[in-house]
Parts: structure tokens; sequence; C-alpha cells
């Protein structure tokens, strides 16, 4: 279905062109949001009047886009990402990442825009030309240089602290190992010692046992003499 752009749409097009597209994106989306009009003669009649408008517009688009292109070539853009002693990086840069870094500059470049000259995320230090769609035709080309970020340092750090933890989890778990037989025997050697003194003081003494048949002896003599008398 042909329509009539009433409203700059990207990717689609600008107010004026005519593009055809579905029914049901025509007229679920584009008519009732007054981005489009069906293309016929009066449609076709109503943008022949407003050309000059429409066109003075571009123009005017144009020229932003020039002194877009000028600022954007004249940046030095440095990135810096954690990498190896190899220039390897610890992730990438992604287009999201230069638009990012573009925005602190303060220009405001959606990602679909910027086209990385290798085609693919950067994943080593370096410096890469980066291409950004302005308008039309007009594009602005950059360069960006991604700067290296040691953290073996930091890496080894990590590494000793981990070391020392495991090896401390291992001195624990050793005691608590020793820890266990020591207590078991100490125990046991608490409960042989009640016993002993249990039976010490429950038994008779070997004096007691001995001195009793004296004392029976004693009381049989007693008794003796007193039956003589």
């Amino acid at each position: 279905m042909k329509v009539i752009l009433n409203k700059d749409l990207a990717p689609l097009g600008e107010e004026g062109d005519v593009k055809d597209v579905a029914k049901g994106y025509a007229r679920n989306y584009l008519f009732p949001r007054g981005i489009a009009l069906p293309f016929n003669e009066s449609t076709v009649r109503l943008f022949e009047h407003r050309r000059e408008e429409i066109e003075a517009r571009k123009a005017q688009k144009r020229a932003d886009a020039a002194g877009v292109k000028e600022k954007l070539e004249s940046l030095n853009i440095e990135i810096t990402m954690p990498a190896g002693a190899n220039g390897k990086l610890y992730g990438a840069v992604t287009s999201q990442t230069v638009a990012d870094e573009l925005s602190k500059h303060g220009h405001q470049i959606e990602r679909k825009r910027i086209e990385l000259a290798s085609g693919a995320n950067i994943k080593t230090v370096g410096k890469y030309k980066v291409t950004i769609k302005l308008y039309e035709s007009a594009a602005a080309e950059i360069t960006i240089s991604v700067l290296g970020q040691e953290i073996k340092t930091e890496l080894k750090s990590a590494t000793k602290v981990q070391k020392r933890r495991r090896d401390e989890r291992q001195e624990q778990s050793a005691d608590n190992s020793g820890q266990a037989p020591e207590q078991e025997a100490a125990a046991a050697e608490t409960v042989a010692v009640a016993a002993s003194e249990m039976s010490a003081e429950t038994a008779p003494s070997a004096a007691d046992e001995a001195g009793a048949p004296e004392a029976a002896a004693t009381d049989a003599d007693a008794s003796s003499e007193n039956e003589k008398e």
C-alpha cells in the first residue's frame, strides 16, 4: 500500500516521501498517529503545495549535519577498558560504548547510527575508525583510541586473598579434627576417675576388714569373763 509520510520516521523515511508499506501497518499505526496519509490525488496536491516548506526543512537538516560532522571529527575520543598484558580487553567496546562516550562530549547519537570499522565489537587495544551516520549521505568518520588498564596486580591480590582464606579453612578443619580424639580421651579419663572414687567410698578398707574379727574376738572374751563371775 502506498502512503505519503507526513512526518519523519526513522528508518522508514522523511516528510513528503512516498513509501510502500503493509496495509495493517498503515491502518493500525501510521494513519492513526498522523505519521502518513494515503497516497492519492488529493494528498499529492497537498504535498505539492508544501514542497518548498519541506525542502527548506531538509536544507536546514543538511546544514545541521555538516556542523555536527565537523564537531565530531575534531574530537579526541579515548576509551579505557580493563585489559591483560597482551592487550586483550576484559570485555569489548561496542557501538553503545561509543555512544555513551560521545554523550559525555555533548553529542546524543543513536547507537544504530554508529558503525565500527572492524564490523564487530572491539576486543583489543589500539586505534579504530568509527563511522557515524548523520543525515542522508552525510557521515562523520572519527578515530577512537582504546586504551588498556591492566588489572594484573588486582588479580594477584585477589588470588592471594583466596589462597589465604583457603589455608585458614584447612587449618581450622585440621584443628577441629585433632581436638575430637583429645576431647574423647579426656572424657573417658574423667569417667574412669569418677568410677574409681565411687568405688573407694563404697568399698570397706583393708584395715576395717582386718579389725572386724579382732573386735568380734574381744567381745567374745568379755562375755566369757562375765559368765565366770
